[in-house]
């Protein structure tokens, strides 16, 4: 495997540091000289180089010689000089540790940066550190003790907070990197580089903002499809949209969007610094994502209720012993012990009964995870109960945390359990919550592994009709829908709408009434008018022609008085929706900063604000995904048999969240999007009333770039195609899909050593998780994967033929940091060899880095791979050779 680009920067070799003089006064900063302190005081065997750019040698002399990284810790004046000579030095990173350089003097380092080829972290960073290697390029404190867990923080005060609270709780570190406002290696950046890092194995990251959605969800998803991640963000405030024109746009805020999109990346979120800590606490244990049922082990009645209370509060299941393990456990307890719910030792409980029932719990099937509760009591032992525990740990695969109440008689048994690995916690909440954040991580990959198209298998909507219908808005420089617009776009993506129609005078009200039959409703029609309901512009149940034509004169003049700039186009008539029992649902968008379009799901009708029920997800969605988003919303629990209704039909409500997530993605141009109500009951759905509001989207092209609007790429299905076999049969070729990973580990290992060489440079027999992880969830926008399937026939437990799908062969690439080229990889299994398998795999896959705008495909090839070479000159690469190893041919084609 190649090595990560940004490996120069975190696993360099060599170091050049630019510092000032220190017998100079003046010539060097406050961070220069923290610097320097640690740099002399670490561990770090790499090759060291200090360099003062006033005294040390000519420019000529310096730039002979070369390092992987530089490290800059001068005033903000000399920054600029040392970082283009760190580019002459061919550096292929830097380190810049300032602090007050501005946004555009920072645009200007990133710029420099860019043009020699180093990726920059900073300025107005703290540095970095790298405890395996005993690197403290930071000024966040002495280098912290070596661990599993990744540290990135976007604020140099917390960072050096948590490394001293780690100290006090012996927590160690892979990594921990300080991120300043403005830098130029990104959140985006660093957490694709720990995704692939073996010495982490859980991250956790303190967030302010970031730059780019769509970089930011790729980078997270990978992390989190193979390590877990917790974030902390700050800024929970709402969006404060005051122009917002729908009813979603005004209820959701910037922070319920982060929520969601975290959710959908696979990771967990939490709210407080006390969490993050708790957090990291379970993950330096290296915890890893579990179910959400826990056992909990107490000695005192009060504390066990408390924690199942709070495991109650926040959703999780209070894990139950099985009959089997309570019927063992029973007789070797105090008498008045009880396992009903609580694992209650009762009082007289000793160390023993903690360790037996702890050893319990964990081996029953129907526990997730195990929280012992101890509370002191006179004659037994604290130490002694913690070291029993310390001892069950060992032997234990499932998570076992801690409580120890009190304070000055278990301080010697809580240093038993910190140097056991056991997280320990002061409160049952706090416990409780620590496992909730695990279990919460386990829930949250089910979403992860979702990548819809963006297209579903319904009948196809009328696309080009939608987008005629916004340009006609658009011409007219509108950006409200009228109604009528609005239910027209529903309409032409098949979401079942009340016939309505637009009466342009009193007579016509009356006769399109009579017509379609009472009773009906009529509302105005009037783009300047957001909601209907608030200038008394909706009349409900018209029994009569009179009637209707009465209520669109009063109609009309009432909305003149409230608002006389408004432009009426008349009133809409439609007949009321016989929905007997019905539930008023709102289905929505709304556009956020900088996630994009949001599809937003809840209870509706004309309160929806004051109910404020919304749960969302971002598109695409597919029917999973619809299905979590409906469950998610308080409305959920009114959509089964309730008070004499009958259960609603759920499937076609699932179709509606399809269709609307079809809009989503198909019409950028969509802003806000109001479905409300959307009645729903044991015979269907119908949409009563729609608001949309759209704007100019910036223009498109086809493929990848259709979906720019989007933070998630939608699975890219247009690349599916049917090809012949050679010797009979067919395969498909298709990008590849997270639920391809069983298959593709079975391709691996079905591989000949030779072959698993040749493709992994590799004598493994199979695919590390965190690998297959990275080879099967992708980011569709900087890379592609196609597998060949095929299907085969084999026989049955009951020797009736069962047909199974297999890949044979993977082709893929992945674009280069300077997004112009990309580097390939090609495998075939052995016995698919010389049926023009390879030969078709890459000039599909070399077919979609042309439409991606990709200009180059580069790879490396041994030498001693006939079979490849020999491919790869039939297909128009040139062969030559690589100069920084002859065991490798450079194999090269323009696209």
């Amino acid at each position: 495997m190649d090595k990560h680009y940004l490996r120069t920067l975190f696993s360099p070799e060599s170091i050049v540091v630019f510092a000032g003089n220190e017998e100079r006064a003046g010539s060097q900063t406050v961070q220069g000289h923290a610097l320097l302190e640690s740099i002399r005081k670490q561990r770090f065997s790499g090759k060291l180089t200090f360099v003062d750019i006033e005294t040390t040698g000519t420019l000529a002399d310096l730039a002979q010689a070369r390092a992987d990284l530089a490290i800059i810790a001068l005033p903000a004046s000399d920054v600029a000089a040392a970082l283009e000579l760190a580019g002459r030095m061919a550096c292929r990173a830097a380190l810049v540790i300032s602090s007050g350089i501005g946004a555009d003097d920072a645009s200007v380092l990133a710029k420099m940066a860019q043009r020699e080829g180093v990726y920059l972290l900073g300025p107005n960073s703290l540095g970095f550190q790298r405890p395996a290697l005993g690197l403290n390029a930071s000024v966040a404190g002495p280098l912290a003790r070596q661990g599993s867990l990744a540290l990135v923080s976007q604020s140099g005060a917390l960072t050096a907070s948590i490394l001293d609270w780690a100290d006090n709780n012996a927590v160690g570190f892979s990594s921990v990197i300080s991120l300043g406002p403005n830098t130029a290696v990104d959140i985006a950046q660093v957490l694709d580089y720990l995704a692939s890092d073996p010495q982490t194995h859980s991250i956790v990251v303190y967030l302010e903002g970031i730059s780019n959605a769509r970089s930011f969800m790729s980078a997270l998803r990978s992390a989190a499809n193979a390590k877990p991640v917790v974030v902390l963000k700050s800024g929970r405030k709402p969006a404060g949209n005051a122009a917002a024109q729908t009813h979603s746009g005004a209820i959701v805020g910037s922070d319920d969007v982060f929520d969601a999109a975290l959710a959908r990346a696979g990771a967990v979120r939490v709210r407080s610094f006390v969490e993050l800590f708790s957090a990291a606490k379970c993950l330096a244990s290296r915890y890893r994502p579990v179910g959400r049922r826990l056992a909990v082990v107490t000695n005192g009645g009060g504390p066990g209720v408390l924690a199942a209370d709070w495991i109650n509060e926040i959703f999780l299941d209070l894990g139950r012993l099985s009959q089997e393990s309570v019927a063992t456990l029973q007789p070797q307890l105090p008498p008045l012990a009880s396992l009903i719910d609580l694992i209650d030792l009762s009082e007289e409980a000793g160390p023993e009964h903690f360790r037996i029932a702890v050893e319990t719990a964990s081996r029953d099937r129907q526990v997730d995870g195990v929280l012992a509760i101890y509370s002191p009591k006179a004659g037994i032992d604290a130490t002694q109960v913690a070291r029993a525990l310390a001892d069950v740990k060992r032997k234990m695969s499932k998570p076992l945390l801690s409580c120890w109440m009190g304070d000055t008689s278990v301080v010697p048994a809580r240093a038993v359990l910190l140097e056991a690995s056991i997280p320990s916690f002061r409160t049952p909440e706090a416990a409780v919550g620590a496992f909730g954040n695990i279990a919460s991580f386990y829930q949250n990959q089910q979403l992860l592994l979702q990548t819809p198209p963006p297209l579903s298998n319904l009948a196809k909507p009328d696309i080009e009709g939608a987008r005629l219908v916004i340009e006609g808005v658009l011409a007219e420089r509108r950006k409200v829908l009228t109604e009528m617009e609005s239910k027209t776009l529903l309409a032409a993506f098949h979401i079942p709408v009340t016939n309505t129609i637009l009466a342009r005078s009193p007579t016509e009200a009356m006769m399109i009434a009579t017509q379609l039959g009472f009773p009906v409703a009529l509302k105005i029609d009037s783009p300047d008018v957001s909601h209907k309901s608030d200038v008394q512009g909706v009349a409900l149940n018209i029994m009569s022609g009179a009637s209707a034509r009465d209520t669109y004169t009063d109609m009309v003049q009432r909305v003149t008085q409230l608002l006389p700039q408004a432009r009426i186009n008349g009133v809409t008539v439609q007949k009321m929706a016989r929905a007997r029992r019905g539930r008023e649902i709102c289905i929505g968008l709304v556009t956020d900063d900088p996630f994009g379009p949001v599809i937003t799901f809840g209870a509706g009708g004309t309160m929806i604000e004051l109910i404020d029920d919304r749960a969302m997800e971002l598109p695409p969605l597919n029917l999973f995904l619809a299905r979590r988003l409906i469950e998610r919303a308080r409305v959920a629990e009114t959509l089964d048999a309730w008070r004499r209704a009958g259960a609603v039909d759920r499937n076609a409500l699932e179709q509606v969240l399809l269709r609307v997530s079809e809009m989503v993605c198909e019409l950028p141009q969509l802003r806000e999007m109001d479905i409300n109500p959307l009645i729903v009951d044991e015979c269907g759905v119908v949409a009563v009333d729609a608001r949309i509001v759209v704007e100019h989207a910036p223009s498109q092209s086809s493929g990848a770039a259709q979906y720019s609007h989007l933070a998630i790429l939608p699975y890219p299905a247009r690349f599916r195609q049917v090809w012949p076999l050679s010797g009979g049969g067919e395969y498909t070729v298709r990008p590849v899909r997270p639920d391809d990973a069983q298959m593709l580990q079975a391709l691996v290992q079905s591989l000949s050593p030779q072959s698993r060489y040749f493709r992994f440079i590799s004598s493994m027999a199979q695919l590390p998780p965190s690998m297959l992880a990275r080879f099967t969830l992708i980011d569709y926008d900087r890379e592609m994967a196609l597998v060949a399937i095929l299907k085969e026939r084999t026989p049955g437990a009951d020797g009736e033929p069962v047909e199974s799908e297999r890949i044979v062969g993977v082709s893929r690439y992945i674009t280069n940091p300077d997004r112009s080229s990309c580097e390939f990889a090609l495998v075939v299994a052995d016995d698919f060899s010389g049926r023009g398998l390879g030969s078709r795999l890459m000039l599909s896959i070399m077919e979609v880095a042309r439409e991606r705008g990709l200009s180059e495909m580069e790879g490396l090839v041994l030498a001693n791979n006939p079979g490849m070479l020999k491919l790869m000159r039939s297909l128009g690469f040139s062969v030559k050779a690589f100069p920084e190893d002859p065991d490798f041919k450079l194999v090269t084609h323009a696209l």
